[in-house]
């Protein structure tokens, strides 16, 4: 099949089967003899394994790391036990740290002290300091100022 047939049985478009091969996820295509690209069920296997593991939040960089052995066969179930168990870790963590900044916006929002309609200048703004440094930027950034005046 030639690269839209391809793109189109693996859903995505051509120019995403392009930058896939140039960053060397899937290999180059063999070429017909009017050098159209020809790729096989093998490649749409592949290929759909990697938007499957991209829907699962492994990155390409990551996805790179498995292909080789997973080529060779030699990527088992508890390999793959150990990269899920890793990436959920890793979500676990995203969330922690978006529920520590979803909390500074509410305590931000909470502290908002002008009126409605009013401009804020950047001598109004606050942060409360939750502990994921937000909030020590903005006190970086006020100590600097009331010293350089």
């Amino acid at each position: 099949m030639n690269i839209s047939q391809f793109a189109k049985a693996c859903q995505v478009s051509s120019d995403t089967v392009r930058y896939y091969e140039k960053q060397g996820i899937i290999g180059h295509a063999a070429r017909q003899a009017n050098g159209y690209r020809k790729y096989s069920e093998a490649d749409v296997e592949l290929l759909r394994f990697v938007r499957g593991a991209q829907a699962l939040g492994f990155s390409l960089a990551e996805i790179q790391l498995i292909l080789p052995r997973l080529e060779k066969g030699d990527f088992g179930r508890a390999d793959i036990e150990q990269q899920l168990l890793r990436k959920m870790a890793q979500i676990d963590e995203h969330m922690r740290q978006l529920k520590t900044l979803k909390k500074e916006l509410q305590a931000t929002f909470a502290s908002l002290s002008c009126p409605p309609g009013q401009s804020v200048s950047t001598a109004h703004s606050t942060a409360t300091d939750t502990g994921s440094g937000a909030a020590a930027a903005v006190s970086r950034q006020r100590f600097k100022k009331a010293a350089s005046k």
